[in-house]
């Protein structure tokens, strides 16, 4: 591990860039013969191209090249490559009964256009290093996590035969750490009338004896949802490598007055005081989301309870309903069963309208059978999400081997189904986190990365209080930056935020012209796969307002406009608002691993996936970069960076049970 670098050590330096598409470079330490060499560098510039704001930087070795240009907004009118591929995008998923499975119709207007000229270089190197995915095709929702004597045991849904989506059934892995892990056979395929058209969601409750029972959803031979029960075929393996249906399946069929392609997704069971075991299922009626609920004694045999657990009219089809209990005392996980004084509940829905996953916190009343959130403005699906960006179909469970809650999230694709299928696989589910309440604001749930994969971390570099004055573009020398983990921390000058006056503004981070957009205490921040002009980059920043009434309100953000160059590809800006409290620091935690950005905002308060594709900013040419493009702030910043090695993820052999 290499030493703390401080702003004097560092092997660039920067400039100030002034107001206006065009400065002087001006930089901050320089003797006089660095000084000649960059100016009559720049004259050479001017002389050849339209110069417009480049720096010249140091790299403490008497070397000099320019810095990237002040970041401009994406061009707008760029062409299509003449090797460009027409294509034509179709609906999946919607009229079979679940969500749209197409991600470029999730993203465009519509599911025409031409594809980029991809390269098997380019497409090769967009697989992730040491996130969960399928050798090849398609995945989607995770299905039934849980520790089973030693062993992490995740469940997938999965086409084996192409990398779009259909012909669904149970994909199966194991680990020790939930980094690296061993891909056993199919778990369950769709083999019978009751789930003829699909395998899709379910969940696992392992019972006081140790017995697991598994909980899914089948698509009938006539498309009617069903509710069907599996159990290991030999209970002492600890890989659970068969596994048997119930003979008597469907265990529970649509009840009157809800769609046969309404009725979805059996939660965790958790034990009531009367001794039966209680589930949820998603549905609606209308436009209301709803959470039906059913008792049980054996999970063959299962009693309709009256009502619901919660409904939020205007939010549609709930898909993956989640539900669980979190300590308002301490950090650990809670099995599900477990309520008290010490407890809040949480309510999770995947909203089918919209393709993101909402959750509130509340109280639970097990004799009225009703969930009470603390904020109706909060509620499910129209307040708080778990992410926001890419990150859909999520689920828990309880790791009660380590005492903690852990959560899983599919991240689909953001690219075109042609260039998946060219690929020969589609998603990746994000890294397990851990699921607490924040109880320094008692308003919401942090998540945070496992601690297991901080042992893929290698050689680190530390950049201790840099001075990243507005306008300015700063590398960061670590080498290549396909694989990484940062940690970085962000203080406004108090000066400035003193001198600054109020301001109505608000500030979303979708509807915002992203890292572009300047105002005062904003945006600044992290380019990550970025390529050494910023042709291509993708940003991870803060952006901060002065309110009427005094107080600052900061937002975290990802601007993907600049990501690729290509032109089938979705680049949004995903973000929202992060709380943050008084004397603390901005601070956040970012996850790079190829084709996925995951950010962690303010210990886990606000999180944000990205899928991103670039075409340059790839293999050894990715780099790192601070920014700070606010026009009167300067933001001082530290981190650390680790280079992330690769996940050990391949198919089981028999020698290695044991």
């Amino acid at each position: 591990m290499e030493s703390p670098r401080n702003d004097s050590e560092l092997p660039c330096s920067y400039t100030r860039v002034p107001d206006g598409p065009q400065s002087s470079a001006e930089p901050r330490r320089q003797v006089v013969k660095e000084v000649v060499v960059i100016f009559c560098g720049l004259l050479v510039l001017v002389s050849l191209v339209a110069f417009n704001g480049y720096r010249a930087h140091s790299n403490g070795h008497g070397n000099h090249a320019p810095l990237p240009t002040l970041l401009t907004p994406n061009p707008s009118g760029l062409k299509s490559s003449p090797d460009t591929v027409p294509w034509s995008m179709v609906s999946r998923g919607v009229s079979e009964g679940v969500s749209q499975k197409s991600s470029w119709l999730l993203s465009s207007n519509n599911g025409n256009g031409e594809s980029y000229p991809w390269n098997n270089s380019m497409l090769s190197w967009q697989r992730t290093a040491y996130h969960f995915q399928p050798e090849k095709n398609w995945m989607n929702d995770p299905n039934g996590p849980m520790y089973y004597k030693g062993w992490y045991h995740f469940f997938y849904q999965y086409n084996p035969k192409g990398a779009v989506w259909g012909d669904i059934v149970w994909g199966h892995a194991v680990s020790k750490d939930m980094i690296h892990w061993l891909h056993l056979p199919l778990a369950m395929v769709a083999d019978q009338w009751y789930d003829k058209n699909g395998v899709w969601t379910g969940s696992a409750t392992i019972l006081p004896d140790g017995q697991v029972v598994m909980l899914y959803t089948g698509s009938t031979n006539e498309s009617v949802q069903v509710q069907n029960l599996a159990y290991p075929a030999d209970p002492s393996d600890p890989l659970l490598v068969d596994w048997i249906k119930y003979p008597a399946n469907p265990v529970l069929f649509p009840p009157p007055g809800i769609g046969a392609k309404d009725f979805r997704d059996p939660t965790t069971a958790w034990l009531t005081s009367e001794g039966k075991w209680r589930i949820t299922i998603g549905s609606k009626l209308n436009k209301t989301g709803i959470a039906l609920v059913y008792d049980t004694y054996d999970f063959k045999t299962f009693e309709r309870v009256e009502g619901v657990l919660h409904a939020v009219p205007s939010t549609g089809m709930w898909e993956c309903v989640d539900f669980f209990p979190v300590s308002n005392r301490g950090e650990n996980g809670f099995d599900t069963s477990i309520k008290g004084k010490n407890v809040k509940h949480v309510v999770k829905v995947s909203l089918d309208d919209d393709r993101h996953d909402y959750y509130a916190l509340g109280t639970y009343d097990e004799k009225n059978v009703k969930f009470t959130p603390d904020d109706f403005k909060n509620d499910v699906g129209i307040g708080l999400r778990y992410d926001y960006g890419i990150f859909y179909a999520s689920k828990t469970f309880y790791d009660q081997s380590k005492g903690r809650r852990v959560l899983w999230g599919w991240i689909g694709e953001s690219d075109s189904e042609y260039a998946d299928v060219a690929k020969g696989w589609a998603s990746v589910q994000g890294i397990p986190r851990t699921v607490a309440l924040d109880r320094k604001t008692g308003r919401n749930l942090l998540q945070w990365p496992v601690a297991e994969v901080e042992s893929l971390r290698l050689r680190s570099d530390e950049f201790q209080n840099l001075t990243v004055n507005p306008g300015s573009v700063v590398p960061l020398e670590i080498g290549t930056a396909a694989q990484l983990d940062i940690e970085a921390e962000f203080e406004i000058d108090k000066e400035a935020l003193e001198k600054t006056s109020q301001s109505n503004m608000e500030y979303e981070c979708s509807s915002s012209g992203g890292a572009t957009e300047r105002g005062a205490f904003g945006p600044f921040g992290l380019l990550v796969l970025a390529d050494d002009h910023l042709s291509e980059y993708t940003s991870a920043y803060f952006y901060v307002v002065k309110g009427s009434d005094g107080q600052l309100k900061t937002s975290f953000c990802s601007d993907q406009s600049r990501s690729s160059l290509a032109t089938d590809v979705s680049k949004k800006n995903f973000g929202s608002f992060v709380p943050v409290l008084k004397d603390e620091k901005l601070s956040v935690r970012i996850l790079v691993d190829h084709s996925i950005v995951e950010s962690f905002a303010q210990g886990g308060r606000t999180c944000v996936t990205s899928r991103v594709y670039p075409t340059r900013a790839i293999y050894g040419a990715a780099r790192l970069f601070l920014f700070n493009n606010a026009t009167e702030a300067i933001v001082n910043a530290s981190l650390k960076v680790w280079q992330m090695n690769s996940a050990f993820i391949h198919p089981f052999q028999p020698d290695q049970r044991n």
